[in-house]
């Protein structure tokens, strides 16, 4: 069964800058697997914010985080990033490291596309 252990939230002021991680375990590898994040605010959906395909080639931002936050992973060692840089108030929310077995582009912004959740970590932006 796959595990993602997120790590890296916290309480930041506005244009300040926060690091997530999120260890995968379960899996011989996850060379296959899409991995990214959703996040989800009070009373709000969850929605996409970033996804890397299992190679590291391909990187996927939802239009609100664009120049702003770079995801990464590091294959060796089963783990993900996101850099989130420049943050804003409406960036407020819990952020899920997710993974799927999703092969290309499509699905990656979809939440029922992924099989494995973490149970999250908080991301709080002040004004």
């Amino acid at each position: 069964q796959v595990q993602l252990v997120e790590s890296g939230g916290g309480l930041v002021q506005a244009g300040g800058s926060l690091r997530l991680s999120c260890a995968a375990s379960g899996r011989t590898t996850f060379n296959s697997y899409t991995m990214g994040w959703f996040r989800q605010a009070p009373e709000k959906e969850r929605e996409f914010v970033a996804a890397i395909s299992w190679s590291g080639g391909s990187t996927y931002y939802t239009d609100s985080v664009k120049g702003r936050f770079t995801i990464s992973r590091n294959s060796a060692k089963n783990t993900v990033r996101l850099q989130m840089n420049s943050l804003k108030p409406e960036d407020t929310a819990i952020y899920y490291c997710t993974a799927g077995p999703i092969s290309g582009p499509v699905g990656v912004d979809l939440a029922e596309w992924y099989d494995a959740w973490g149970q999250g970590t908080q991301v709080t932006v002040s004004s």
